[in-house]
C-alpha cells in the first residue's frame, strides 16, 4: 500500500513541474529581454547613428556660433561686443542664440549709415528755400544770373568775377570787389522798358500829326 501511494504522489509531482513553468524557467525569460535591449545599445550600427549625430551636432553648433560673429559684425560698431555676441553663441550651445536674437540691434550698420545721409539730405532740403524767377515763377538756382525761360534778370554779375550777387551785398564774396550801387535788378530793366514805350510813344505822335496835315 506504500508503494502504491508513492508511485500515486510521484506523477502528481511531476504533472505539477512540466505542467506549469517553474520560477527559474520565469526569473530566466524576465532577464533575458534587457539582455537584448543591451545589446542593441552596444551594437556597432547604434554607436555609428551616435557618432554621426554627435559630429552633426558639433557642426550645426559651430555654424550658428559663425553666424552669430557675422551678423554681429554687421550690426555692431564695437569689437567687444562682436567678441561678447560670438562667445555666448559658443559657451552657450543654441540658447545663446536665442539670446543674442533678443538683444541684437534691428537695423544693420549699412542701414544706419543710408539712413543717415538721407536724413541729411532732407535737412539740407529743408534749410534751403526754393528760388522762384519773379516774372515766369520758374524754379531757378542760387547761381542764375539770368532766368533761362523768359530770359529776365535775375542777379547782378560781379565786374571782376561775374559771379551772381545778391542784391543786398555791397562786396563780392569771391574777389572782395566792392559792388556798385545800382538798383535792383528787376526793378532797373522795369524802369528801362517804361521809359523805351514812353519814347518811342512821344515819337509816335508827331508823325501822326503831320501825316493829318498833309
Amino acid at each position: 500500500m506504500a508503494d502504491e501511494s508513492t508511485e500515486n504522489v510521484a506523477p502528481h509531482a511531476g504533472a505539477d513541474t512540466t505542467g506549469t513553468p517553474s520560477s527559474a524557467g520565469f526569473v530566466q525569460a524576465q532577464a533575458g529581454h534587457p539582455a537584448s535591449v543591451h545589446g542593441v545599445f552596444q551594437s556597432t550600427a547604434f554607436e555609428v547613428a551616435r557618432n554621426v549625430l554627435l559630429l552633426l551636432a558639433l557642426v550645426y553648433w559651430l555654424g550658428l556660433a559663425h553666424w552669430v560673429y557675422r551678423d554681429a559684425r554687421r550690426r555692431l560698431d564695437d569689437r567687444l561686443l562682436v567678441a561678447t555676441a560670438t562667445a555666448l553663441g559658443l559657451v552657450v550651445p543654441y540658447v545663446g542664440l536665442a539670446i543674442y536674437l533678443l538683444f541684437r540691434p534691428p537695423e544693420t550698420l549699412a542701414d544706419v549709415h543710408a539712413r543717415e545721409i538721407e536724413v541729411q539730405a532732407l535737412q539740407r532740403q529743408i534749410a534751403r528755400p526754393e528760388q522762384h524767377c519773379p516774372v515766369c515763377r520758374t524754379e531757378v538756382e542760387p547761381g542764375f544770373v539770368v532766368c533761362p525761360v523768359c530770359t529776365t534778370k535775375l542777379k547782378q554779375p560781379c565786374v571782376h568775377c561775374e559771379a551772381a550777387l545778391d542784391p543786398l551785398w555791397q562786396v563780392c564774396p569771391y574777389c572782395a570787389t566792392p559792388v556798385a550801387a545800382t538798383p535792383p535788378v528787376a526793378t532797373a530793366e522795369l524802369d528801362a522798358a517804361l521809359t523805351a514805350e514812353a519814347v518811342a510813344a512821344a515819337n509816335g505822335k508827331p508823325k501822326r500829326r503831320a501825316a493829318t496835315r498833309a
